[in-house]
């Protein structure tokens, strides 16, 4: 059995502001309706002896992830969550040890796109035989150019005549743009995926030999997490002993059974804005754009419009990505260093950089409307049978205006039914809740007064989604 395992863990700064931390960038939809994380799924599609897939992401995004999966009518073997980040060798390691050992894992970022999804499945099929021999299989990409922001693998001996499956000769970190294009030139370097194929026990094994610490941690975090609700969660002390180390320095580095599937399948790990654009449909002009933008004289741009008209005039290879709450202009040479904006907003005590206006709740959705001195006005959406944690808030009150639906709002020990266009008030420090009772989306506008506004004013008696009282 072929067990899928999905590494979500990223953040994804490079592609701010579309990318945040509380919403990174495998959430998105960038390319179809359906965002890289489903896309990632659903490319397996058609494989066989395939298992449900495991997910591996950051507790903080696991309501997403399971909406996600929902979405998409997929029931996933387990959603893992990590109580931090440690890379990607413990993430592998702690799902590794809850499958048998003989099954067989694919483990897939899942912010990578791929386009040609027949030449992707038979490269699994070829890294399984592979596998199946004992080796830890990666995928190598054919170079459409001398990239240095990518690591190099150099194949080796053919393992299999009938499979073009090799030894790994030697794993190189990013180039220069001088090695890289010798690299391009030779023919026997491919790109770093990231996508491995392993046998558990294999896996397994290699740890234990050459990364011991990381196996005990692990197996000391599987062992002692438990079940949330439909999540399974590692346990953090024992996590947190782990070090961060990614699964090539860990093993694929060091051992001798690491093997390369070169493949070519339109692949991208959509780590810049330029390479969103590369892989965008683009005009004649070479601009790839999506929203309300207006051209002129424009070549080689990627522009976004999510709440306002953009209009373009007389430029060149510019990113230009504009959102409810900030705006990107960037030359595309320089988009690597959009991460460092992403620090300054970090230490400038501000919050783009974490979330967006429109901010994901396992209940629903809030989204800024207005903001000034003691005030705030938010657009709530409740989803069908579906409520609020029971809290209250000690430095703000609020108004709530049902604008469609029905709201069931407790205060107290008191139960009120809130039609459309009716409104309710909620006096500071009093214990209260939403729930939505009916069928359709309850829409609400929520209007908040008082000295501090800020959403770490909650205290939570009681969830029905397993969140830490704040």
């Amino acid at each position: 059995m072929l067990h899928p395992i999905i590494l979500s863990g990223g953040s994804g700064s490079r592609l701010w502001p579309l990318s945040r931390a509380a919403f990174p960038k495998q959430l998105l939809p960038l390319l179809s309706e359906h965002s890289i994380l489903q896309e990632t799924i659903l490319r397996l599609n058609g494989l066989d002896q395939l298992a449900p897939p495991s997910v591996v992401c950051n507790q903080e995004h696991r309501f997403l992830v399971a909406e996600q999966l929902r979405e998409i009518d997929i029931t996933p073997q387990t959603i893992m969550l990590e109580p931090m980040a440690r890379n990607t060798a413990p993430a592998i390691t702690a799902a590794a040890l809850q499958l048998a050992p003989d099954d067989l894992m694919l483990v897939l970022p899942a912010d990578h796109l791929i386009a040609g999804v027949p030449p992707f499945h038979q490269a699994i099929n070829q890294a399984i035989t592979a596998a199946r021999q004992g080796y830890l299989v990666t995928f190598g990409i054919k170079p459409r150019s001398a990239e240095t922001g990518y690591g190099y693998i150099q194949c080796g001996a053919a393992i299999d005549a009938e499979d073009d499956s090799h030894q790994v000769k030697r794993f190189v970190e990013k180039p220069d743009a001088v090695t890289a294009q010798q690299y391009v030139e030779s023919g026997d370097y491919f790109w770093n995926s990231g996508i491995f194929v392993f046998g558990v026990r294999h896996f397994l094994d290699a740890m234990e030999h050459y990364c011991p610490d990381v196996l005990k941690a692990c197996r000391a975090a599987v062992q002692n997490g438990h079940h949330d609700l439909d999540f399974f969660r590692l346990d953090k002390t024992a996590f947190s002993e782990s070090p961060s180390i990614s699964v090539d320095f860990a093993v694929m580095e060091k051992t001798d059974k690491a093997a390369v599937v070169p493949v070519e399948m339109g692949w991208s790990d959509v780590g810049s804005f330029s390479a969103l654009w590369e892989a965008t449909p683009k005009d004649e002009e070479g601009n790839a754009t999506m929203g309300e933008v207006y051209l002129q004289d424009a070549r080689n741009c990627y522009i976004k419009a999510e709440k306002c008209v953009v209009a373009a005039v007389g430029v060149e290879d510019l990113i230009i990505v504009e959102t409810a709450d900030a705006v990107l202009v960037a030359h595309k040479d320089h988009d690597q260093d959009v991460k460092k904006i992403v620090e300054r907003l970090q230490q400038d005590g501000r919050t783009e950089h974490q979330t967006h206006r429109k901010v994901y709740r396992p209940w629903g959705t809030y989204e800024g409307v207005e903001t000034g001195e003691r005030f705030q006005v938010k657009r709530l959406i409740v989803k069908p049978g579906q409520q609020s944690s029971l809290q209250r808030h000690f430095h703000r009150s609020e108004h709530w205006v049902v604008v469609s639906g029905t709201a069931e709002v407790t205060i107290e020990d008191k139960v009120h039914f809130v039609l459309e266009n009716e409104s309710i008030y909620i006096p500071q420090t009093a214990q209260h809740r939403i729930h939505n009772p009916g069928r359709i989306p309850l829409h609400l506008i929520e209007v908040q007064s008082g000295a501090y506004l800020g959403e770490d004013d909650i205290v939570r008696t009681e969830d029905n989604y397993g969140r830490e009282k704040e």
